[in-house]
């Protein structure tokens, strides 16, 4: 559940937020893996901007508005996710990073303006890694954490 080299990092966070919890912290952002996910596919904005941070929102947003200048639909769908550990964890200030390494399994097509499969297939699911880094302000009374990296695990 959590890297060796995390467990420093997850001890500040500890000592710094005596209500963390790590396995709800995991559970949450599952969750939020598949809510950015599935925001993403459908070209959500106004969904994903209270789910991530400002760097990752114009990643997403450019990325949205490609798909969409191209005709392109995602028709995407999050099977399972097999596995999310911490990998790394560390508290800046009074600022907390923590990020997950996911490893799911993902069904994807990429139809086009007409409807047309240029890419992917919903019956077979490619296993996927992924690094995400969640952050929040330790002294806000907002309890919920911002994507604010993404990154392919090696």
């Amino acid at each position: 559940m959590i890297d060796a080299d995390a467990t420093s990092g997850v001890r500040a966070i500890l000592s710094a937020d005596s209500s963390f919890d790590v396995a709800r912290f995991i559970e949450g952002a599952k969750s939020a893996y598949r809510m950015i996910l599935e925001a993403f596919w459908k070209g959500d904005e106004e969904e994903l901007a209270w789910l991530v941070g400002p760097d990752v929102r114009d990643a997403f947003g450019a990325s949205i508005e490609e798909r969409k200048t191209a005709g392109h639909v995602l028709e995407n769908r999050l099977v399972s996710i097999e596995s999310a550990r911490i990998e790394s964890a560390r508290l800046e200030g009074r600022t907390a990073f923590i990020t997950i390494h996911f490893i799911a399994d993902i069904a994807a097509v990429t139809r086009d303006s007409e409807g047309n499969v240029i890419a992917g297939t919903l019956t077979d699911a490619v296993s996927t890694n992924d690094s995400w880094t969640f952050s929040r302000n330790l002294r806000d009374s907002d309890p919920n954490w911002l994507l604010v990296e993404t990154d392919e695990a090696a």
